[in-house]
This record gives structure tokens, sequence and C-alpha cells, in this order.
């Protein structure tokens, strides 16, 4: 397929000049870049077809009135979340937002879109946008002692979507939390997509600076769209000693493609807890980074899913431990039924100097038909010599035996499938402090397995 170069018509119009350089760095990088194929290890199982030429950004929205304004989907969860405050965006505009409550305000923490803070946060902004997750690949190579090889740099290629991304960005969320401050509830965003046959392409950044702690879930939910693409990129500024817990729970419709990279730096003794929920859509590929920067830091990286029908979902994580006594631990869990693939592929790595380093990575799949498919690839990279890592990786069917005791006791065969794989996922979803979130994961699951 020959692609035709993007120009700089499809840039988002206005802003400053330091982001309109970006834009324009990032879109000719993106020009320059060959889609990933099956030939890049990174991108082995799964393949993207689309063609640039066709595509066109999604309509603009005008902001409603109340809530009862917004999708019947929106309403739902926003009758049972638990934030403090939140946004709704409609494809690239905020078309409904809530205010932060005034005492955060009076202690410096912003909540805002992300456009509306490149025009009143100029500073912070351009401090931190695209430090995380660049328009290009990061090169994660391991740190490795010297007369060795070091993993190679990543195929250039695997920043084809995080330059688009990079370059084509109308909106999203930002999140500033300063030195010290404690953010209690939850901060939320939730983004919809209402016209087939578009894109939209959205950034989500949340900075939390030392010694602060704040909670961010970020959902996706639309109807089915033939034809339709959501580009994202995430990025988790955590400062030293402070406390980030970010949740992203995917629910796209029916001939919606997701890919996001999502990627967070933690500094000295912080903690960053994360969860990734991907259920929806037609083919997902959600990439999951953890750049371990400071001594004592801790990541917790978990996710659920539940592919049925075609779906294809492909998650991508890297564990990076670049300082010494270090903590990641990963937990992905995952069901699949009909004719639907999985992927899974992980990476720890350890560098030269990140002694102590303590880091586990672990990958479970039920599969509920035969005609399923899963793919798992946990992956270590050690350069130190005092390291405590682990890395497994089971894929397996439902328990005949227990399906059939539940069923003995009356319990119809749907509610005992739902049964056993929220008992499944269940560890998983113990590790959420969040009731409203675990909530409307396990009503969604209960869809899925015909049990709702």
């Amino acid at each position: 397929m020959t692609q035709t170069p993007f120009t700089t018509e499809l840039l988002a119009a206005g802003g400053p000049d330091w982001l309109t350089s970006k834009r324009r760095e990032s879109l000719d990088l993106f020009n320059t870049l060959e889609v990933p194929h099956e030939g890049v290890e990174a991108w082995k199982y799964t393949q993207v077809t689309v063609d640039f030429n066709e595509l066109r950004p999604h309509g603009k929205r005008e902001v409603v009135a109340d809530v009862a304004s917004l999708p019947a989907s929106v309403q739902e969860r926003l009758n049972g979340t638990d934030v403090g405050a939140f946004l709704v965006l409609d494809g690239p505009d905020v078309v409904y937002r809530t205010e932060l409550p005034a005492e955060l305000v009076a202690k410096g923490v912003i909540f805002t879109d992300l456009k509306t803070a490149v025009e009143q946060h100029a500073d912070k902004v351009q401090q931190y946008l695209y430090s995380v997750v660049p328009a290009e690949v990061p090169d994660d190579t391991t740190i490795a002692a010297p007369g060795t090889t070091p993993s190679k740099s990543p195929d250039p290629s695997e920043g084809k979507f995080s330059a688009l991304a990079a370059a084509l960005w109308t909106n999203g969320a930002f999140v500033y939390v300063p030195r010290g401050v404690e953010v209690e509830l939850p901060l939320g965003s939730f983004r919809v997509m209402s016209e087939a046959g578009t894109y939209t392409a959205t950034r989500t950044l949340v900075v939390a600076e030392a010694n602060s702690s704040v909670t961010f879930i970020d959902e996706q939910d639309s109807e089915d769209l033939p034809g339709t693409y959501a580009i994202g990129a995430v990025e988790l500024v955590v400062g030293d000693g402070a406390r980030l817990r970010y949740v992203s729970i995917q629910n796209w419709g029916k001939g919606v493609t997701h890919i996001q990279r999502q990627r967070g730096d933690v500094g000295k003794d912080a903690t960053l807890n994360s969860l990734v929920v991907t259920m929806g859509g037609t083919l997902s590929r959600t990439e999951m980074q953890s750049y371990l920067r400071g001594q004592g830091s801790d990541s917790e990286m978990l996710a659920l899913y539940f592919a049925n029908e075609d779906q294809h979902f492909d998650h991508y994580t890297l564990q990076h431990h670049a300082a010494a006594n270090a903590h990641s631990d990963l937990l992905y869990k995952g069901v699949g039924d009909d004719q639907s693939v999985g992927v899974f592929s992980g990476m720890i790595k350890v560098d030269l100097h990140a002694q102590k380093t303590d880091a586990y990575q672990k990958h479970r799949t039920l599969m509920l038909s035969s005609d399923a498919r899963n793919y798992s690839v946990p992956q270590l990279e050690i350069n130190a010599n005092d390291v405590r890592c682990s890395h497994g990786s089971t894929t397996g069917p439902v328990d005949q035996e227990q399906l059939f005791f539940l069923k003995s006791r009356g319990i119809r065969e749907e509610q005992a499938e739902k049964m056993l794989v929220t008992a499944f996922l269940e560890d998983v979803l113990t590790r959420v402090p969040l009731k409203s979130v675990v909530g409307y994961i396990e009503g969604i699951i209960a869809k899925k397995v015909g049990a709702a």
C-alpha cells in the first residue's frame, strides 16, 4: 500500500510555537516510518490494516447542558462512579465537566483538559509533555556490563503510532498535583466516540510531584463504530516519594481499533499502581511500560482482558529496572472465547547497576473455546548479579469438574461460567481498592458470558 505523506493541514490549529514545532517534527517522523509488520518482534502477532490516506478526524462536538444529555453508557457510569471531578470528551471536544473541589484548587492542584492546560498552564505542560512518551519509541536498551552485548534497540517502526498520536492529538486530560499534596477522591476522564469511519488522537498527562498522591481513572466507551480508530498516549510522571494509581478501562464498540502507549517514569521511593482493563473494540494494542528510574521505586502492573467473538487483544509490557532496590510486580489475567486472539509479550529488563532488584511477571489465560488462540511471550534480561526475578505463563481451559459441580447445584451454565471466570480474575480485582470500578468490570464480564 502506498502511503501519501500526511500534511500539516491535519495538525490541530493554534497553540504555542513550541507545540506546533513538536507536532510538525512528529508528523515528519510518522511519514518516514513503516507500519510495524510481523517481522518486527514486538508486533509479531498483530498487524494493523489501515489506509492512512483515508483517515479523517472525528467531527467536533458541542458542550451539553447536563448529564441527561450525555450518551446512556456514560450516564450509567456517572451514576455509579466515585470520582471527585471528571471530564467527558466526545471525539476531540470536552462536552461536559465538573469542577475540582475548591480546597484542592487552593492547594495548587490542576485538573482540566489538555487543550485548556496548554493555554492556561503552558509552563507545566511544556515541561512534561512528550517527556515520558515521546514521538519516537523510547530506546530501552539495557545497560550491560562492558564486553557483553546489551539488548538491541527497538525497531523504529514501533514508534509509528506514537508519532501519529504526538502529531495529531486534539485533546485529553491533564492532572498536576503539587509537592506534598494528597488528593483523596479519584479524578476521572470519560472518553466516547460517536462518529464511525473516523479517528481520534488523545493524550493523558498526569504529574504527581514529590510526596504527593492521586488516583486517575481513564475510561473509554462507544457504540459499535465500523472503521474507527482510537489512538492515544498516556504519560505518568511520578516524583520522588509520590504515589500514583492509574486505571484504564477500554470498552469501545465493535469496529474500533484501539492503539495506546502508556508509560510511567517512577522516581526514588515512589509508587505507581496501574490497571489496564481491555474488554471492547475489534482490535486493541495496549503497551504498558514502567521505567523505574529511582532507587526504592515500586511498580504494580495489573491487567484484565476478556476477548470474545473475533476480537484481537495485544498487550506489550516492559518493566525496566534502571536503579537499585526497586520492585515491580506484573499480573495479567485474560479470558479468550469464540474465535478471539490474545497476545501477551512482556519483558523485565535489569540494568547493570540495578542491584537488589525484585521483579515478578505472571500471565494467566483462561480459554473458554477451542477455537480461540493465545500467544504468550514472557522474557527476562538481567545484567545485575544480585537480583530476584521470575516470570511465568499458563494457558488452559475451564475446569470441567468445577463447571459440572456448579451445574449439579442447579446453577445454569452461563451463570456457572460467569462465576468461574470472575473467580479466575478475582486475585486481580481484589488488588483494586475502587469498588465502583470493580463493580463495573464485573458487570462487563457478566455480559460477555451472557449472564447479565
